[in-house]
């Protein structure tokens, strides 16, 4: 399909962003970075190749695009409002950040004034996903702009899956994650009571993957990342307890009662606590055992020197 549009403004390229803009360059995009880390845009463009822009109004100029991949919605807005002036006529903001609905609904319906069109394109599948660009990717937003920027979409994800009106698809990734974190939970703690009963928990994994247990946990994490105790998976302690917490206001918005909910995010919220910044969700893992005053290992895996 083609969507008229080549010039692609790509403005926070961090972990998940990088690749992601390294996919759209070599599915032939011209793409302006832009982030606010100095020198990271001109790093990109030193080795990937695109136009490093020293300000988000800078990429945004000309392009038919302009895809924020950012930490939350605050910075999604004040990066909107720095580049509406600059913005091209029949310009997409393609907000792919994992934000909070409500607000970016707000700030859709503010460019709607101006007849400027805004999607929500959330994804899932963490950095060695974006680097394959197979990513999950969850939309909101109205069918025609959509449309438009599908052969952007197609550039990073695996799977595009259209989930409603503008915030749907963030609703729907803090959701997600939301179950994605209930499953790791338990599945840590079931692992630590089979270890005392006498199971070796990587017998534990290989039964749960072939029974009713299996989740993406089991299948990408306990072994991988827990056992291994490489606590690497390339997604953020801190971004899962955010997530959880879009959930929760997703929930109170719609008046929905979540007490389990509740329970995973302030579980998670404690492991960020007791573990400190800068961790990988995946060392969540390390709070479950320091209730258990026990230490997951498995003579099958082999532990990180």
């Amino acid at each position: 399909m083609e969507s008229g549009i080549s010039r692609v403004a790509f403005i926070g390229i961090g972990r998940m962003g990088w690749p992601m803009a390294i996919r759209l360059l070599q599915a032939g995009f011209t793409v302006a970075v832009h982030d606010a880390v100095p020198g990271r845009a001109a790093d990109f463009a030193v080795k990937h190749g695109g136009i490093a822009a020293t300000s988000a109004a800078e990429a945004a100029a000309g392009a038919g695009a302009v895809i924020t991949m950012l930490p939350t919605s605050r910075e999604v807005a004040e990066v909107v409002t720095a580049i509406r002036p600059r913005l091209a006529p029949g310009a997409i903001i393609i907000e792919m950040s994992s934000g909070e609905p409500s607000a970016t609904r707000a700030i859709a319906h503010d460019l709607a004034t101006q007849s400027i069109a805004m999607v929500d394109a959330p994804v899932s599948g963490g950095v060695a996903r974006a680097e394959t660009g197979t990513l999950a990717i969850m939309t909101g937003g109205d069918a025609v702009p959509l449309d438009r920027v599908d052969p952007l979409l197609r550039a990073m994800g695996g799977s595009i899956t259209r989930c409603g009106d503008i915030g749907a698809g963030q609703a729907m990734k803090a959701l997600n994650n939301l179950v994605s974190a209930a499953g790791f939970l338990i599945s840590v703690e079931a692992l630590l009571i089979g270890s005392r009963f006498g199971l070796d928990p990587a017998v534990m994994v290989e039964v749960l993957n072939n029974s009713t247990g299996m989740n993406n946990s089991t299948q990408r994490k306990l072994n991988q990342f827990v056992l291994s105790r490489k606590f690497n998976s390339g997604f953020g302690l801190d971004l899962m307890v955010k997530d959880l917490s879009i959930a929760l206001q997703v929930g109170r918005e719609t008046g929905t009662p979540a007490p389990l909910a509740a329970q995973t995010r302030e579980l998670w919220a404690a492991a960020a606590s007791l573990l400190g910044p800068g961790q990988d969700h995946t060392a969540a893992a390390r709070f479950s055992e320091a209730l258990a005053a026990a230490e997951l290992e498995s003579p099958q895996i082999a532990k990180k020197a």
